[in-house]
């Protein structure tokens, strides 16, 4: 299904009919509309695309629409056309809010390009929007920050599992957010328990089954009073165990056996307690080679994996890294009380094509060095600093740099065949070596 909508405003039924029709095989879904009253029916607050409106029209103005979109969302993208534009009237309705000006007649594709960037405007205000709510309700809670496919599909597989109290294994690379899709699925279960999380490589084997389990008074030399587990701890929440493979063998028989029964035993006593959470375990490593292997339980392989999910390193989503990154440094801009610095879109095309082996940590940690300013010149050599003109977090500024990165992926997904590239972005060669010149992005492999 098409992520790109928009509503059209037309009053001549040729032009609309021909102007739809060229958004529509741009990959927009279109509301046709012959009058700004109709159009205002159909907008509000949240909708998640873009208006292409006529300044001509019979009752209320493109201009008195604009007007009246500014007042329901500022940052819902207007994009108007005009037979009888002029320069003051461009100034003016880009004065008012307007996202582009385009004059008739106008090439398909300058409409088409205009509305492309304005809808991925659109989808990043969103983003935002629901990123800074989910922060206010859940403000200990991190986010999952990103508009790729690959993480549509993390979302999805959220959305689908959290509520239904199943056990989760998730298998990723390190620095790739498994702790943070552990605690999203907690919350996206409802429950109202803890959130326990155990690094298993972390625990000395000795403290391992008492920090599990707990422990009676008297179990061993040392305990002097009762103490819960971790898994009793977490009752009606989650506990996720961070690389399960580090832990010992005899415990993973203990655990495959609180896993099948729901029960458990203290250290030192004779009577159950039941296990009211969920558990969800993490690992970078391959779980069944190492069964295979005889280095991790099979049984307790198959008990842990019945609902699994695989986390994409960061360079198999490097259209993420603009939002990712403008993210991180935010954040590291509050936490230092730093001042935001700047990149130019050159700075991000060329980030966005590194390979980043610590994935999103390693993005992170480079955004608190960025706001540092002590950034590792292989990674910032040309890192800019703010000026008065435009602030360093402007959204023009972030837009740009983050169409330098879909273009980066997009030429090393065709090995930097440029036509190749100009077909997955869906847009005419000459226009992809126009939007080449002016990000400075190079089409050499090397």
């Amino acid at each position: 299904m098409s992520q790109f909508h928009a509503i059209l405003v037309e009053d001549e039924q040729a032009v609309r009919l021909a102007t739809s029709q060229t958004l529509e095989l741009g990959g927009f879904v279109v509301r046709a509309c012959a009058s700004a009253e109709e159009a205002l029916g159909l907008l509000h607050a949240d909708y998640a695309g873009i208006v292409v409106t006529d300044v001509r029209l019979p009752k209320a103005s493109g201009l008195d629409l604009l007007a009246q979109v500014m007042q329901l969302d500022a940052d819902l993208p207007v994009v108007l056309v005009t037979g009888h534009g002029d320069v003051v009237m461009a100034v003016q309705a880009m004065r008012s809010g307007a996202y582009d000006f385009i004059e008739k007649p106008f090439a398909a594709e300058r409409l088409l390009e205009s509305c492309l960037r304005a809808q991925e405007k659109r989808r990043l205000v969103l983003e935002n929007r629901r990123l800074k709510q989910a922060w206010a309700a859940h403000p200990s809670m991190p986010e999952l920050v990103g508009l790729s496919p690959a993480m549509d599909k993390v979302r999805q597989f959220i959305r689908n599992i959290g509520p239904s109290q199943v056990d989760v294994l998730i298998h990723g690379a390190t620095g790739c957010g498994k702790e943070v899709v552990a605690r999203q699925l907690h919350l996206a279960s409802g429950c109202k328990g803890e959130f326990v999380a155990i690094n298993c490589a972390a625990l000395p084997e000795a403290m391992f089954e008492s920090e599990i389990f707990g422990f009676e008074a008297g179990a061993f030399t040392g305990a002097h009073k009762r103490r819960i587990g971790k898994l009793e701890y977490a009752h009606g929440g989650t506990v996720f165990l961070d690389e399960i493979e580090s832990m010992p063998m005899a415990l993973q028989v203990k655990l495959l056996r609180v896993l099948q029964e729901r029960q458990l035993q203290r250290l030192g006593s004779n009577s159950t307690v039941e296990l009211s959470c969920r558990v969800i375990a993490a690992t970078k490593l391959d779980l069944r080679q190492l069964s295979t292997e005889g280095k991790f339980r099979e049984d307790l392989y198959y008990r842990v994996s019945v609902v699994r999910i695989d986390l994409p390193r960061l360079n198999e989503r490097r259209e993420d890294i603009a939002l990712l990154l403008a993210h991180f440094v935010q954040r590291a801009a509050l936490r230092y009380q730093k001042a935001v610095p700047s990149w130019s879109a050159a700075d991000m095309a060329r980030w966005q094509l590194q390979d980043w082996p610590g994935n999103v940590r390693e993005l992170r940690n480079f955004a608190d060095q960025l706001v540092l300013g002590v950034a590792d010149l292989g990674h910032a050599s040309l890192l800019t600093q703010p000026t008065q003109g435009d602030a360093p977090d402007s959204l023009p500024q972030r837009m740009d740099a983050y169409e330098a990165a879909l273009i980066a992926a997009a030429l090393r997904d065709a090995a930097f065949n440029v036509a190749q590239a100009a077909e997955r972005l869906g847009i005419p060669k000459k226009t992809l070596y126009d939007k080449l010149k002016r990000h400075q992005i190079s089409t050499d492999a090397h």
